[in-house]
């Protein structure tokens, strides 16, 4: 059932409009009153936790407050057909606020720890940030055992709604340049103009909104870290979904900003072949980056991308932006960390403003150096195509009962379409698969 609020229409104003391009790092809240964050190693008490949460927030946070009321009234007593996602974690439902503003409540369900800590980590890393292409907080609710954010309504659903939805018209290939260019502004922000970085740790197709002029914005900071100054890798618990995971990060948990490049660049793929990150379906046996990289060095190579592109747009592109965007995805994906690319000298690639020759210095077209030669690679890539296997076979056969390891099971966190690009029902079950897999060697820490 769709939600039963005041249609929308493409030609509805963006409540972007007034807001610059600029980026703006907002004051940052004070430290959040819960205790350690951490694993599942923490004392965790949801009593102590909620009965110290309100009062602090409240005087001190510098988003708006909502009360449980104004939400209940916002969403019509969280009704079924105001229900924008739902899974282990909590819900989304669509809401309209007493001024008119239309809005997304994130809900917690009451008792989640894991939640707990994504309620946490959410609130304290997305009301420091501002960008033009990330999701907005508006404000937040902590009322008793009820946790709950509230979002800006981005109204035209996800772009894994839109590329791999049954039935969706064809995505033209000026719209997914912009999507693309648009996210990796989000990213690069995240990355290299907050202080410290964050790390969006579960980029992929569903967690990319769209509004009606198909701009992107970045959302569901569940999963987000803070990343130190020193540069060293954060060992966490490997969390995200299955198919967008970077190599070293499934391996060994440690983490860093070239695991959300990874995670971008097989994003880039999806735009540029219109084929899903892992699909049951598939006539080959590898994954979808395994599949593309030979034909990605062969296509820049003899500048002919036939083999590559989705058939779907008829070859109806531009040449050059699509060379650009097919060296963006090389070097993305590159097994390397280290020789992936920033992601500000991605949007300068997708632009236009350094030459591909620069942009892809070491792993140039035709050269086999980021494909077949590993010796400065973070993870032995034999080792690695071995784990995906098994990781890939976990995933496609199992059920939804361990749900999303962000937490949203069925749908995408704002969209109505489910969310099977990453399998991201059985993404939980596929993490603990790879923690099976990968325990010699691994330095796994809480995340």
């Amino acid at each position: 059932m769709m939600p039963k609020l005041i249609p929308l229409t493409p030609n509805a104003p963006s409540r972007q409009s007034s807001i610059s391009s600029q980026y703006n790092y907002a004051q940052p809240p004070p430290p959040l009153p819960f205790g350690n964050s951490g694993g599942s190693g923490s004392n965790y008490s949801a009593s102590d936790s909620f009965s110290r949460s309100s009062q602090a927030l409240s005087l001190n946070f510098v988003k708006s407050t909502f009360s449980y009321e104004e939400l209940m009234c916002a969403t019509d007593g969280f009704s079924d057909a105001n229900l924008l996602g739902s899974g282990g974690f909590g819900y989304v439902h669509r809401g309209l606020l007493a001024n008119g503003k239309e809005v997304a409540v994130k809900q917690l369900k009451a008792g989640s720890r894991q939640g707990e800590r994504e309620f946490q980590a959410e609130l304290e890393i997305i009301s420091r940030v501002h960008h033009k292409h990330l999701v907005s907080l508006v404000g937040y609710c902590i009322t008793g055992t009820q946790r709950l954010l509230v979002y800006e309504f981005i109204p035209n659903n996800t772009l894994e709604f839109h590329l791999h939805g049954k039935g969706r018209p064809t995505m033209d290939w000026i719209t997914r340049l912009r999507i693309a260019l648009g996210s990796a502004k989000g990213l690069a922000y995240l990355h290299e103009d907050c202080h410290p970085k964050i790390i969006h740790r579960d980029i992929k197709a569903a967690n990319i909104l769209l509004d009606f002029k198909f701009e992107a914005k970045v959302a569901d900071f569940g999963l987000a870290k803070i990343y130190s100054e020193s540069n060293t890798p954060v060992s966490t618990r490997v969390m995200g979904t299955f198919g967008y995971l970077a190599p070293e990060y499934a391996s060994s948990g440690k983490l860093t900003d070239k695991s959300d490049v990874f995670s971008y660049g097989i994003m880039l793929l999806e735009l540029i072949t219109g084929k899903r990150p892992v699909d049951k379906n598939y006539s080959f046996t590898d994954s979808l980056v395994d599949w593309a990289r030979p034909l990605l060095t062969r296509s820049l190579a003899e500048n002919n991308f036939a083999s590559l592109v989705d058939p779907r747009l008829q070859n109806e592109f531009d040449r050059h932006e699509m060379a650009r965007m097919v060296a963006c995805a090389a070097a993305c994906i590159c097994h390397s960390a280290k020789r992936r690319p920033r992601m500000s000298q991605v949007v300068r690639a997708l632009e236009g403003d350094v030459s591909l020759s620069d942009f892809s210095e070491g792993i140039a077209p035709g050269s086999s150096t980021p494909y077949s030669s590993y010796e400065s690679s973070d993870y032995d890539p034999s080792q690695y195509k071995e784990d995906m296997k098994k990781f890939r076979k976990t995933a496609l056969e199992g059920t939804h009962e361990y749900g999303a390891s962000s937490g949203y099971s069925a749908t995408s966190e704002y969209g109505l379409y489910p969310s099977g690009s990453s399998s991201e029902g059985q993404s939980r079950r596929a993490t603990r698969e790879m923690k099976t897999v990968n325990t010699k060697g691994s330095s796994t820490g809480k995340s």
